[in-house]
């Protein structure tokens, strides 16, 4: 049987099956009104007034006692919820006897929680797509037979051998044995077009193999590797509904206040209580209660197909009102995969200074490590022993070699401090450079080149037209290299050489808020988590810095910072407008109601249509990363038509 990397699919069919089956067993309080309100409409039809009180009585009684349970708990937790209005109007057509009328409103309520779910699933649909391709299986070839054992993926191990067969999902991170595979790694990176690998390459989990089978070895086990991290991220984000609600939490009170004093009015100026439960009936606030968790969770699945994954419903709303942005450079702004491209020798020659800051950099874990690293391998240079080394956070490492030299590599403020003084060389956009120290003399000075990503001057553009007010480089690299880049992405205000701590408190005093912060390295950790909207860009590979984020780039594109922005604005909007729109309903229906002319059974109906439109409303945030895409469409086109 061939090995496989994923659980077996049920079809489309038996899926819908079994959804629907869930759905009605969690429904059990929807299911008994649903009866109760078929059986006393047939006990109105036939005139049996007496049972038709026995079963509205039981029915609304049950639902009233479990509803207000559920709202004392929500107040103990400082949550004044909507559904007051609900249990009062229960109550009031009680007390008149509009029975069938109280009946549809208890329907109303748990089959608003019903839709609100259904539709929910509906928006969520890419944050579940993400969670159901999550490898489950790995092909192990055995170390002495030779043959492919089908084993779960926890039993992977770092080192073990897989076979990945055609269009299978790789289980876990790892590196290429094989001479040349293809990968589609649109689900991890977003980028459509496959790309081709080569014996000894790194290879990520999540990713597709487009081509024939070939085998690899892994590095992590599933849980440390890449696809793992995602899916945490994932579930975070599915799991986040409380802060959805936060929206609409703003409109409850004044909305119960307004209900209650025109069913109070209409009841006053008519001398009639059915009038007050006429009012109450079409004053139930589903349609508050429904739009914003559904318009929430349509944002988050246009973010995740933007490969953007937001842990918390609640970040759009922040995201929406962003007016100042930070950058971090290494990695954000630029490319992150740095070359030495040149060397300025001093104390010592090209290839002792190299061979130096190799050595010591080994040790570190900075982007700019394994260029040097690399090219010291190529020119097959021998690297001196290192008997210690430390890196120190921001500066660079210091290293003591086996025959008790202090070598220093980093930044050229971290080398003054043994040498005095240096002379720092002009740097072109994109590069950067890396002193090195032997003892208390400069060796020599290394030129890397980092190029700027694609995207960065237009995202940067893109921000300033949606309205953000102040936007920042905020860095640990040199001046130099800082202002260079900046200058490059039309970038003004400048923080360079700074540490983890600085950063925060520049993060911090920024203004206007909110402030959205964009980093990659495990030295943002601190800063995203401190400004207001952290965003991680994650590239290949979650890193620290998307744990403390509250949105993750999955892919390796910066200009996501700019989309996300405008599909958070645009979910924001379609759930004020579903909520407005619903407020707006609900108070022409409770005019009518006041003045007699809306019956309670035909507007306990009517509110349901309400409940049915704010869903479809809502749901228009599914549509707003199409919407995004021909808002940019046609902005290139305003940007390329001749001017004069």
């Amino acid at each position: 049987m061939p090995a496989q990397t994923i659980a077996p699919r049920t079809s489309e069919a038996s899926h819908a099956m079994s959804s629907t089956g869930e759905f009605l067993r969690n429904r059990k309080l929807m299911m008994f009104v649903l009866v109760g309100l078929a059986t006393g409409v047939m006990l109105w039809l036939t005139g049996a007034e007496m049972a038709l009180g026995v079963t509205a009585y039981l029915v609304l009684g049950i639902v009233i006692v479990i509803t207000a349970i559920d709202m004392f708990k929500d107040l103990m937790r400082g949550h004044w919820g909507l559904d007051i209005l609900a249990v009062i109007a229960m109550i009031a057509t009680l007390a008149v006897q509009e029975y069938v009328a109280g009946l549809i409103i208890a329907l109303m309520l748990t089959g608003g929680e019903a839709l609100e779910d259904l539709a929910a699933r509906r928006a969520s649909r890419e944050l579940d797509q993400l969670l159901s391709r999550a490898p489950a299986f790995a092909g192990r070839i055995h170390p002495v037979t030779g043959e492919v054992e089908r084993i779960a993926i926890e039993e992977v191990k770092v080192g073990d051998e897989l076979l990945v067969r055609s269009s299978e999902i790789l289980p876990v991170d790892g590196v290429l044995l094989s001479n040349h595979a293809t990968i589609d790694e649109s689900s991890v990176t977003g980028e459509p077009i496959p790309v081709n690998y080569h014996a000894g390459d790194p290879l990520l989990s999540g990713t597709v193999n487009s081509t024939t089978s070939f085998t690899m070895r892994a590095q992590k086990v599933a849980a440390d590797s890449n696809y793992a991290s995602i899916v945490r991220l994932v579930e975070e984000a599915v799991d986040s509904r409380a802060p959805m609600v936060r929206l609409a939490d703003r409109y409850a009170v004044p909305f119960t206040i307004v209900s209650l004093l025109i069913a109070g009015f209409a009841w006053f100026l008519s001398g009639d209580p059915v009038r007050f439960a006429e009012v109450l009936v079409v004053a139930t606030p589903c349609p508050l209660l429904i739009a914003t968790p559904v318009a929430f969770m349509g944002g988050m699945s246009s973010a995740a197909k933007l490969n953007v994954i937001i842990k918390d419903g609640g970040v759009l709303e922040v995201l929406a009102r962003v007016r100042a942005v930070a950058f971090d450079k290494t990695g954000t702004l630029t490319e992150g995969k740095a070359d030495v491209v040149e060397i300025h020798p001093a104390a010592r020659t090209v290839d002792e200074t190299l061979q130096l800051a190799a050595a010591a950099e080994q040790y570190s874990v900075h982007v700019f490590a394994d260029p040097i690293v690399a090219s010291a391998r190529t020119q097959q240079l021998e690297l001196p022993e290192v008997v210690t080394a430390d890196e120190v956070a921001t500066n660079g490492v210091l290293a003591s070699l086996a025959d008790g030299t202090s070598v220093r590599v980093g930044k050229p403020s971290f080398i003054e401090e043994v040498t005095g003084p240096i002379d720092r060389p002009v740097l072109s956009a994109g590069e950067t450079a890396v002193y090195v120290s032997v003892g208390d003399e400069l060796a020599g000075v290394i030129i890397l080149s980092d190029p700027i990503r694609e995207q960065s001057a237009d995202t940067v553009s893109r921000l300033r037209r949606a309205g953000v007010a102040e936007i920042a480089m905020v860095t640990g690299d040199i001046t130099s290299t800082a202002e260079s880049v900046a200058h490059a992405v039309d970038i003004q205000t400048v923080h360079a050489e700074t540490t983890p701590q600085t950063k925060v408190r520049i993060v911090q005093a920024m203004r206007p808020r909110p402030v959205l912060m964009v980093g990659d390295g495990i030295n943002d950790a601190p800063v995203l988590a401190a400004a207001d909207v952290g965003v991680a860009m994650a590239g290949r590979g979650a890193t620290v810095a998307s744990e403390s984020a509250a949105a993750v780039i999955t892919s390796n594109d910066i200009a996501r910072v700019a989309d996300v922005a405008y599909v958070s604005r645009r979910t924001v909007q379609i759930a004020l407008q579903s909520i407005w729109m619903g407020i707006i309903i609900s108070v022409g229906l409770m005019l009518v109601a006041a003045f007699g002319y809306l019956p309670a059974v035909v507007g306990a109906l009517l509110q349901e249509i309400v409940d049915l439109v704010a869903i479809l409303s809502a749901l228009r945030a599914l549509r707003a990363l199409r919407a995004h895409r021909g808002a940019r469409r046609e902005s290139s086109a305003r940007r390329e038509v001749p001017v004069g």
